[in-house]
């Protein structure tokens, strides 16, 4: 019913426009009552989203089970869930772009339900970041940029008349964001003279060597593949509280 409803909407709003078209006009189409409408969808600007709650579960649902050990990798890989949705019906997310182009309440609504999406990324990256320090702050720059990787190149394809592999754009942007955000962080040159000061006595191989004053150090174990940005932020953790 569901697409019935939204394969209704879109003729009338393709023949009579947006603004022109009611709700009574589309369940007249799509031959049910207006009780049918609103149980699927809440008002009229929805049915030109009908997909969006269910990609919102599934991404959901994916980011719950994934392996906590690449974090920006995991959102990227979600956002993709996104691009396969609109891939799906390329005719139907090309006649809902130029839509959207045209109707500015589209427009907004379209940038609340992108907004849902940042959110839901942003909600997992905090909590493998953590929310103090620049935890937080670095998930939610980091969703944002996936987020805005991700519908430039949908968008290409889109312009493009849905024509090509939209995989290939989307791909190539959310690679520019990894490269970005997975790079090995540079520690700040003022911890780098407390680690050279805190390191100059030698440490026994597998083992942990405690001092008091300028003697002190301090040993941090990681496990493997752990981001060079989280090493470096458990030892300036380490150096401040010593």
């Amino acid at each position: 019913m569901r697409e019935v409803l939204a394969q209704a909407a879109f003729q009338l709003f393709l023949e009579r426009g947006f603004e022109r078209t009611t709700v009574d006009d589309i369940v007249a189409r799509a031959g049910v009552g207006r009780r049918s409408f609103f149980r699927y969808f809440p008002s009229k600007e929805d049915v030109v989203f009908p997909d969006h709650e269910r990609c919102l579960a599934e991404m959901t649902e994916f980011l719950a089970a994934v392996d906590d050990g690449d974090p920006v990798g995991a959102v990227c890989d979600a956002a993709r869930i996104v691009l396969r949705m609109y891939a799906a019906d390329p005719e139907f997310s090309v006649q809902r772009y130029r839509l959207t182009r045209e109707v500015p309440g589209l427009r907004t609504y379209e940038l609340s339900v992108v907004r849902r999406y940042e959110q839901t990324l942003a909600g997992h990256l905090r909590g493998r970041f953590g929310a103090d320090g620049d935890g937080e702050l670095r998930a939610e720059v980091i969703a944002a940029s996936v987020v805005a990787a991700h519908n430039n190149g949908l968008r290409l394809w889109l312009r493009s008349g849905g024509a090509g592999d939209p995989e290939a754009a989307v791909d190539h942007a959310l690679d520019l964001v990894r490269d970005v955000w997975e790079r090995p962080a540079e520690p700040s040159p003022a911890l780098e003279k407390q680690l050279e000061r805190r390191l100059e006595k030698p440490v026994p191989a597998g083992g942990v060597t405690a001092g008091s004053g300028d003697n002190e150090v301090i040993v941090m174990v990681a496990a493997k593949g752990t981001p060079m940005w989280r090493v470096v932020q458990q030892i300036e953790a380490a150096v401040g509280e010593s």
